[in-house]
Protein backbone atom coordinates (compact mmCIF):
# COMPACT_ATOMS: atom_id res chain seq x y z
CA UNK A 1 0.00 0.00 0.00
CA UNK A 2 1.15 3.53 -0.71
CA UNK A 3 1.18 5.06 1.78
CA UNK A 4 1.40 2.30 4.36
CA UNK A 5 -1.26 2.47 7.10
CA UNK A 6 -0.18 3.83 10.49
CA UNK A 7 -0.94 1.39 13.31
CA UNK A 8 1.72 2.14 15.92
CA UNK A 9 1.24 5.66 17.26
CA UNK A 10 4.45 6.54 19.16
CA UNK A 11 2.60 9.31 20.98
CA UNK A 12 0.26 6.79 22.61
CA UNK A 13 1.59 5.98 26.07
CA UNK A 14 0.46 2.81 27.80
CA UNK A 15 -0.78 2.99 31.39
CA UNK A 16 -1.22 -0.70 32.29
CA UNK A 17 -4.96 -0.43 31.64
CA UNK A 18 -5.05 -4.06 30.52
CA UNK A 19 -2.28 -5.45 32.70
CA UNK A 20 -2.86 -9.10 33.55
CA UNK A 21 -5.53 -9.51 30.86
CA UNK A 22 -5.53 -11.93 27.93
CA UNK A 23 -7.18 -10.88 24.68
CA UNK A 24 -8.02 -12.73 21.48
CA UNK A 25 -8.53 -10.64 18.32
CA UNK A 26 -9.97 -12.11 15.14
CA UNK A 27 -8.73 -10.49 11.94
CA UNK A 28 -5.71 -9.31 13.89
CA UNK A 29 -3.07 -9.74 11.19
CA UNK A 30 -3.31 -6.26 9.63
CA UNK A 31 -5.10 -2.91 9.60
CA UNK A 32 -7.30 -2.08 12.57
CA UNK A 33 -6.82 -5.55 14.06
CA UNK A 34 -3.04 -5.14 14.09
CA UNK A 35 -3.30 -1.71 15.68
CA UNK A 36 -5.66 -3.01 18.37
CA UNK A 37 -3.21 -5.84 19.10
CA UNK A 38 -0.31 -3.39 19.48
CA UNK A 39 -2.28 -1.01 21.70
CA UNK A 40 -3.54 -3.86 23.88
CA UNK A 41 0.02 -5.13 24.32
CA UNK A 42 1.22 -1.63 25.13
CA UNK A 43 -1.43 -1.53 27.85
CA UNK A 44 -0.04 -4.75 29.35
CA UNK A 45 -2.27 -7.45 27.83
CA UNK A 46 -1.20 -10.79 26.46
CA UNK A 47 -2.54 -10.94 22.90
CA UNK A 48 -3.55 -13.74 20.54
CA UNK A 49 -4.44 -12.81 16.98
CA UNK A 50 -6.47 -15.05 14.69
CA UNK A 51 -6.10 -14.83 10.92
CA UNK A 52 -7.01 -16.88 7.87
CA UNK A 53 -3.97 -17.22 5.59
CA UNK A 54 -1.87 -14.03 5.45
CA UNK A 55 1.05 -15.54 7.33
CA UNK A 56 3.48 -12.73 6.50
CA UNK A 57 1.12 -10.06 7.81
CA UNK A 58 0.44 -12.11 10.93
CA UNK A 59 4.15 -12.45 11.60
CA UNK A 60 4.59 -8.67 11.30
CA UNK A 61 1.83 -8.19 13.84
CA UNK A 62 3.44 -10.70 16.19
CA UNK A 63 6.75 -8.85 15.85
CA UNK A 64 4.99 -5.56 16.63
CA UNK A 65 3.50 -7.14 19.75
CA UNK A 66 6.95 -8.35 20.78
CA UNK A 67 8.25 -4.78 20.54
CA UNK A 68 5.74 -3.91 23.25
CA UNK A 69 7.31 -6.50 25.55
CA UNK A 70 4.76 -9.26 24.96
CA UNK A 71 5.32 -12.58 23.20
CA UNK A 72 2.02 -12.69 21.35
CA UNK A 73 0.37 -15.64 19.63
CA UNK A 74 -0.62 -15.88 15.96
CA UNK A 75 -3.22 -18.51 15.12
CA UNK A 76 -4.12 -19.47 11.56
CA UNK A 77 -7.75 -20.56 11.75
CA UNK A 78 -10.99 -20.10 9.80
CA UNK A 79 -13.36 -18.28 12.14
CA UNK A 80 -16.24 -18.66 9.68
CA UNK A 81 -16.55 -22.18 11.09
CA UNK A 82 -17.39 -23.26 14.61
CA UNK A 83 -14.42 -25.63 14.59
CA UNK A 84 -12.04 -22.85 13.60
CA UNK A 85 -13.23 -20.65 16.46
CA UNK A 86 -13.00 -23.44 19.01
CA UNK A 87 -9.47 -24.26 17.85
CA UNK A 88 -8.36 -20.61 18.17
CA UNK A 89 -9.68 -20.41 21.72
CA UNK A 90 -8.13 -23.78 22.59
CA UNK A 91 -4.69 -22.59 21.48
CA UNK A 92 -5.05 -19.30 23.37
CA UNK A 93 -5.98 -21.07 26.60
CA UNK A 94 -3.12 -23.54 26.13
CA UNK A 95 -0.69 -20.62 25.74
CA UNK A 96 -1.91 -18.13 28.32
CA UNK A 97 -4.13 -20.15 30.66
CA UNK A 98 -7.14 -17.84 30.55
CA UNK A 99 -9.16 -15.34 28.49
CA UNK A 100 -10.60 -11.96 29.43
CA UNK A 101 -11.27 -10.05 26.21
CA UNK A 102 -12.70 -11.03 22.84
CA UNK A 103 -12.48 -8.65 19.89
CA UNK A 104 -14.66 -9.87 17.03
CA UNK A 105 -13.02 -8.06 14.13
CA UNK A 106 -12.65 -10.53 11.23
CA UNK A 107 -14.46 -9.32 8.14
CA UNK A 108 -14.74 -9.50 4.38
CA UNK A 109 -16.47 -7.36 1.76
CA UNK A 110 -17.23 -7.42 -1.96
CA UNK A 111 -17.80 -4.37 -4.15
CA UNK A 112 -20.65 -4.62 -6.67
CA UNK A 113 -21.99 -2.15 -9.24
CA UNK A 114 -25.50 -3.58 -9.53
CA UNK A 115 -27.70 -5.24 -6.94
CA UNK A 116 -28.02 -8.22 -9.26
CA UNK A 117 -24.25 -8.72 -9.09
CA UNK A 118 -24.45 -10.13 -5.55
CA UNK A 119 -23.78 -13.85 -5.81
CA UNK A 120 -25.00 -16.53 -3.46
CA UNK A 121 -21.41 -17.60 -2.81
CA UNK A 122 -20.30 -14.07 -1.86
CA UNK A 123 -23.35 -13.50 0.31
CA UNK A 124 -22.74 -16.69 2.25
CA UNK A 125 -19.02 -15.93 2.61
CA UNK A 126 -19.74 -12.44 3.94
CA UNK A 127 -22.24 -13.64 6.50
CA UNK A 128 -20.21 -16.62 7.64
CA UNK A 129 -17.09 -14.46 8.09
CA UNK A 130 -18.72 -11.29 9.45
CA UNK A 131 -21.64 -12.64 11.47
CA UNK A 132 -21.38 -16.38 12.13
CA UNK A 133 -17.83 -15.89 13.42
CA UNK A 134 -19.03 -13.51 16.12
CA UNK A 135 -21.53 -16.05 17.40
CA UNK A 136 -19.09 -18.96 17.22
CA UNK A 137 -16.25 -17.04 18.89
CA UNK A 138 -18.47 -15.80 21.69
CA UNK A 139 -19.73 -19.31 22.34
CA UNK A 140 -16.15 -20.61 22.35
CA UNK A 141 -14.84 -18.06 24.86
CA UNK A 142 -17.78 -18.04 27.28
CA UNK A 143 -16.73 -21.19 29.18
CA UNK A 144 -13.47 -19.40 29.99
CA UNK A 145 -14.92 -15.98 30.78
CA UNK A 146 -15.65 -14.67 34.25
CA UNK A 147 -17.32 -11.58 35.64
CA UNK A 148 -15.54 -8.53 34.26
CA UNK A 149 -14.76 -10.09 30.90
CA UNK A 150 -15.44 -8.08 27.76
CA UNK A 151 -16.60 -8.64 24.19
CA UNK A 152 -16.13 -5.96 21.52
CA UNK A 153 -17.74 -6.37 18.10
CA UNK A 154 -16.56 -4.40 15.08
CA UNK A 155 -19.48 -2.98 13.15
CA UNK A 156 -19.24 -0.05 10.70
CA UNK A 157 -20.63 3.34 9.75
CA UNK A 158 -22.39 1.57 6.86
CA UNK A 159 -24.46 -0.37 9.39
CA UNK A 160 -26.29 2.91 9.99
CA UNK A 161 -26.11 4.50 6.55
CA UNK A 162 -26.01 1.57 4.13
CA UNK A 163 -23.77 1.43 1.09
CA UNK A 164 -24.58 1.59 -2.61
CA UNK A 165 -21.79 -0.81 -3.55
CA UNK A 166 -21.01 -2.76 -0.36
CA UNK A 167 -24.50 -4.20 -0.03
CA UNK A 168 -23.86 -7.59 1.55
CA UNK A 169 -21.15 -6.13 3.78
CA UNK A 170 -23.26 -3.23 5.05
CA UNK A 171 -26.16 -5.55 5.85
CA UNK A 172 -23.81 -7.85 7.76
CA UNK A 173 -22.50 -4.87 9.73
CA UNK A 174 -26.09 -4.03 10.66
CA UNK A 175 -26.38 -7.60 11.90
CA UNK A 176 -23.19 -7.10 13.92
CA UNK A 177 -24.68 -4.06 15.62
CA UNK A 178 -27.96 -5.83 16.44
CA UNK A 179 -26.04 -8.90 17.59
CA UNK A 180 -24.03 -6.74 19.97
CA UNK A 181 -27.23 -5.38 21.52
CA UNK A 182 -28.69 -8.87 21.90
CA UNK A 183 -25.45 -10.24 23.35
CA UNK A 184 -25.38 -7.39 25.86
CA UNK A 185 -28.95 -8.12 26.93
CA UNK A 186 -28.13 -11.80 27.35
CA UNK A 187 -24.66 -11.66 28.90
CA UNK A 188 -24.64 -8.61 31.16
CA UNK A 189 -26.31 -10.55 33.96
CA UNK A 190 -23.21 -12.78 33.95
CA UNK A 191 -20.99 -9.73 34.41
CA UNK A 192 -19.79 -9.75 30.80
CA UNK A 193 -19.91 -6.38 29.06
CA UNK A 194 -20.55 -6.26 25.31
CA UNK A 195 -20.03 -3.15 23.17
CA UNK A 196 -19.03 -2.24 19.62
CA UNK A 197 -16.81 0.04 17.58
CA UNK A 198 -18.07 1.39 14.25
CA UNK A 199 -15.15 2.57 12.11
CA UNK A 200 -15.72 4.80 9.12
CA UNK A 201 -13.33 5.07 6.16
CA UNK A 202 -10.06 3.77 7.62
CA UNK A 203 -6.99 3.23 5.42
CA UNK A 204 -6.26 -0.49 5.71
CA UNK A 205 -5.36 -3.34 3.29
CA UNK A 206 -9.10 -4.04 3.30
CA UNK A 207 -9.62 -1.01 1.05
CA UNK A 208 -7.38 -1.47 -2.03
CA UNK A 209 -8.21 -5.18 -2.01
CA UNK A 210 -11.94 -4.57 -2.42
CA UNK A 211 -12.43 -1.10 -3.97
CA UNK A 212 -12.04 -0.09 -7.64
CA UNK A 213 -8.82 1.81 -8.27
CA UNK A 214 -10.63 5.04 -9.24
CA UNK A 215 -12.32 5.22 -5.83
CA UNK A 216 -9.10 5.00 -3.85
CA UNK A 217 -7.99 8.54 -4.75
CA UNK A 218 -10.96 10.10 -2.94
CA UNK A 219 -11.41 7.49 -0.22
CA UNK A 220 -12.47 9.23 2.99
CA UNK A 221 -12.82 12.66 1.37
CA UNK A 222 -16.56 12.71 2.13
CA UNK A 223 -15.98 12.95 5.89
CA UNK A 224 -16.06 16.22 7.82
CA UNK A 225 -12.32 15.89 8.31
CA UNK A 226 -11.87 15.39 4.56
CA UNK A 227 -9.55 12.40 4.79
CA UNK A 228 -9.42 8.71 5.59
CA UNK A 229 -8.57 7.69 9.13
CA UNK A 230 -5.65 5.54 10.23
CA UNK A 231 -5.84 2.28 12.22
CA UNK A 232 -3.99 3.93 15.11
CA UNK A 233 -6.82 6.45 15.36
CA UNK A 234 -9.35 3.66 15.91
CA UNK A 235 -7.48 1.33 18.27
CA UNK A 236 -7.80 3.53 21.41
CA UNK A 237 -11.59 3.09 21.25
CA UNK A 238 -11.07 -0.65 21.67
CA UNK A 239 -8.68 -0.05 24.58
CA UNK A 240 -11.31 2.11 26.25
CA UNK A 241 -14.05 -0.50 25.88
CA UNK A 242 -11.74 -3.32 27.01
CA UNK A 243 -10.58 -1.49 30.13
CA UNK A 244 -12.22 -0.56 33.41
CA UNK A 245 -12.45 3.02 32.13
CA UNK A 246 -15.69 1.90 30.46
CA UNK A 247 -17.02 -0.12 33.41
CA UNK A 248 -20.45 1.58 33.22
CA UNK A 249 -20.81 1.26 29.44
CA UNK A 250 -22.67 -1.69 27.93
CA UNK A 251 -24.62 -2.20 24.70
CA UNK A 252 -23.12 0.93 23.12
CA UNK A 253 -21.29 1.71 19.89
CA UNK A 254 -18.34 4.10 19.59
CA UNK A 255 -18.26 5.77 16.17
CA UNK A 256 -14.79 6.54 14.79
CA UNK A 257 -15.49 7.95 11.34
CA UNK A 258 -14.14 11.48 10.92
CA UNK A 259 -17.65 12.88 11.07
CA UNK A 260 -18.92 10.77 8.17
CA UNK A 261 -22.16 9.93 9.99
CA UNK A 262 -22.96 13.67 10.05
CA UNK A 263 -21.61 14.63 6.62
CA UNK A 264 -24.03 12.71 4.43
Amino acid sequence: MDPEPFYDNPAYKGADKLKGKVAIITGGDSGIGRSVAVHFAREGAEVAIVYLKNHEDAQKTKEAIKKEGKEGLAIASDVSTREGCEEAVKQTIAKFGKLDILVNHAGIQFHVDKFEDITEEELEKVYRTNVYSMVFMAQAVLPHFKRGSVIINTTSVVAHKGSKNLIAYSSSKGANRSLMHSMALNLTERGIRVNAVAPGPIWTPFIPSSFPLEKLKTFGHDTLLGRAGQPEEVAPAYVFLASDDSSYIVGETIHVNGGKSFSM
